[in-house]
């Protein structure tokens, strides 16, 4: 299925029932007063996430979704029936934006998480309500409140802990077919991944994350060049990024000046990127001589200035990814114990004020 990743639609809320104008007639109840009940709610609109959906294609043949309008309230009191509320299914991490002010309204990150996007208005009042001690026959009711009406765009970001990065042709499709079941297609040519896959890499018992295979980007995919800018948002979400380069490129490209430009459009589009765990992986080592190498690779990260790790893999032969995704487990890993060592010392120091634990 081609990967759908944007889409804006239109959420119409039902409006609100009118309140009723009614007075009681009964046999032998000369003065029965009014009795003029409630229109009803109006439908909500929600978003639903679901893994079960990994596109935003369906939004390509409906783009307008209305809940139902509360009925009107009547007589003997009888209060309107709501509407009935619209649910959209969208797939797991959807973004969702206010196309009118620029707004993000939330985050689907989770299957089975909800959100309000359009409210219902609010049913009229009867004229039950306006009666008094001086107005005993009120014929007074109110209307139903609009409901919200809004242009939603969504955007679908891929839920990954680790993201490739890379220039076309760096070997990224091929290294994610070396370490997990994922089987995108490989080819010789440029931009042959035209869409983002997943895959997941299992090492062991409960040791395993999620990897994403980027599409390639070039110079100027910020400003709307090539693929990149249709899928960079995709590494926002990932905690630790893989940077993919081709250690010997058949148009002698030079290296360090491929992972500049690379550099470049993260700061581009977004600045935090940069100061994320980014590792170097320089690819197809073996298209180089066993006896040079190391020499060839140490000379790139020594000109790059290169702080954090690095490593000299073959994706083809699977030459080191196992080392690549082992270190990769153990940064997880660490994560973790960090995050549990905080919420431990967070607990201690609740006991020592005398609180009681939450949760």
């Amino acid at each position: 299925m081609k990967f759908v990743d944007e889409a804006n639609i239109k959420v119409l809320a039902g409006d609100g029932g009118n309140g009723c104008i009614s007075f009681r007639r009964e046999k032998f109840i000369p003065f029965g007063g009014p009795d003029g009940g409630d229109g009803g709610f109006g439908g909500s609109v929600w978003l639903v996430a679901d893994e079960g959906l990994n596109t935003l294609v369906d939004f390509r043949h409906q783009r307008t979704f209305k809940a139902k309008r509360g009925e009107n309230g009547m007589g003997s009191q009888m209060y309107g029936k709501g509407g009935e509320d619209t649910v959209i299914r969208v797939p797991v991490g959807t973004m969702v934006t206010n196309v009118d002010t620029d707004e993000v309204i939330g985050d689907l990150t989770g299957h089975g998480q909800r959100m309000l996007v359009a409210q219902g208005g609010k049913g009229g009042l009867g004229n039950i309500h306006f009666k008094s001690s001086v107005n005993r026959a009120p014929r007074k009711a109110t209307p139903g409140t609009p409901g919200d009406a809004r242009e939603l765009k969504l955007e679908l970001r891929l839920l990954a802990d680790v993201g490739l990065l890379g220039f076309p042709n760096a070997g990224k499709s091929t290294f994610i077919r070396a370490v997990s079941a994922a089987t995108p297609r490989v080819a010789d040519y440029p931009f042959t991944t035209l869409h983002p896959n997943l895959g997941v890499v299992s090492l062991g018992t409960d040791q395993s994350f999620v990897i994403a295979d980027i599409p390639g980007l070039i110079e100027g995919a910020a400003d709307g060049a090539g693929l990149g800018i249709q899928f960079l948002r995709h590494v926002a979400r990932t905690s630790l990024l893989l940077h993919l380069v081709d250690i010997a490129p058949i148009d002698d490209t030079d290296v360090v000046t491929q992972v500049r430009a690379i550099e470049n459009e993260l700061a581009k589009f977004n600045p935090e990127l940069l100061e994320r765990p980014r590792w170097l992986v320089l690819n197809k080592a073996d298209m180089l001589a066993p006896d040079e190498r190391d020499a060839v690779a140490a000379d790139i990260v020594q000109r790059l200035g290169w702080t954090q790790p690095w490593f000299l893999v073959s994706a083809a032969t699977r030459e080191n990814t196992l080392t690549v995704c082992q270190q990769v487990q153990q940064f997880f890993d660490a994560q973790r114990e960090e995050h549990q060592g905080r919420t431990d010392m967070l607990a201690g120091d609740v006991r020592l004020r005398g609180e009681a634990p939450q949760g």
